[in-house]
């Protein structure tokens, strides 16, 4: 992202349950591969699934494993939509000077990348899994520069940090049209998103906007991020000395999104029969239990 950061958020293991404890070794920033958690080589449950509901996922396939004491092990990636598309389509992703070749049991993705999978013959089709409560806009603890609404990061000396339009389609559409509706709304330039470009206030992440944007704000690349609610208060739970979290309507702890403030959903399905435990991990995920996980990191069942 940026050259000059120096120091790095410290983020939770989010690895599936292990019986046993392999050596590590990580450098933060370097050698380490956040989205990317467990053993390929052994696993008996892949999934693949989009990023931003990270926390919730990992809570569920915790239990899912604990559940079922034949499956030793999952692996699980959470990427934005393109490297794992890439990654089944080719078989396999190279990270730096590491291969990882192995195919997902489940998909988890917007419904149109899943549509895409359908009519590539990769999934036979999908079903709706959860919809999230819109975007918030992310700041340092204690609010510096006082943003309070979207039309306070028109102010020229605001910087705004927004995921990549190019690497990053899906999440970029969705915060660019609640930041210039929800703009509208609020009596501030509908061009505003457009003049901060062109100016230089506005830091694009690279490609993983789930970890790129508290980073930014961390760091103070950017003063305010525009992320999905749900990646907010994740965010709050784990760092909370680090960030507030401003909302678009309603309030954090009772999201009431502003109209212009897009909701999106995310379907799952098996690629291919889901191996064996495909199918099980689906019926588990559309239980009550899955949900009540869900609910819990700011997400709702459809």
């Amino acid at each position: 992202m940026n050259p000059t950061i120096k120091s790095y958020l410290d983020w939770p293991e989010e690895i599936c349950r292990r019986d046993s404890q392999p050596g590590r070794w990580t450098h933060p920033g370097s050698n380490i591969c956040l989205d990317f958690h467990g053993n390929p080589d052994k696993a008996q449950l892949v999934v693949f699934s989009d990023g931003n509901h990270n926390m919730a996922l990992k809570e569920c396939l915790n239990l899912f494993k604990q559940q079922n004491t034949d499956l030793s092990e999952i692996f699980y990636a959470t990427t934005p939509p393109g490297p794992i598309v890439n990654m089944l389509k080719r078989g396999g992703l190279q990270m730096g000077n590491l291969v990882i070749e192995v195919s997902p049991d489940v998909f988890i993705s917007p419904p149109d990348i899943l549509d895409k999978l359908v009519e590539k013959g990769f999934m036979s089709d999908h079903a709706p899994f959860f919809q999230n409560q819109g975007n918030v806009l992310l700041v340092k603890k204690g609010n510096p520069k006082n943003i309070l609404t979207i039309a306070d990061i028109n102010q020229l000396e605001v910087r705004l940090f927004i995921s990549n339009p190019e690497t990053e389609k899906a999440s970029y559409t969705i915060y660019s049209k609640t930041l210039l509706v929800t703009a509208s709304g609020q009596d501030s330039d509908p061009e505003f998103l457009y003049n901060k470009i062109t100016q230089g206030q506005v830091l694009f992440g690279e490609s993983i906007h789930h970890r790129e944007a508290p980073q930014a704000v961390a760091d103070g690349s950017a003063d305010v991020a525009i992320v999905f609610y749900h990646l907010a208060l994740h965010y709050l739970r784990i760092f909370p000395d680090l960030f507030e979290a401003i909302p678009l309507g309603g309030s954090i702890k009772k999201p009431k999104p502003l109209p212009g403030n897009i909701t999106a959903k995310t379907n799952m399905g098996l690629v291919g029969d889901g191996g064996e435990w495909g199918a099980k991990l689906l019926s588990f995920l559309n239980s009550k239990q899955a949900m009540i996980i869900y609910r819990h990191h700011g997400l709702r069942p459809i």
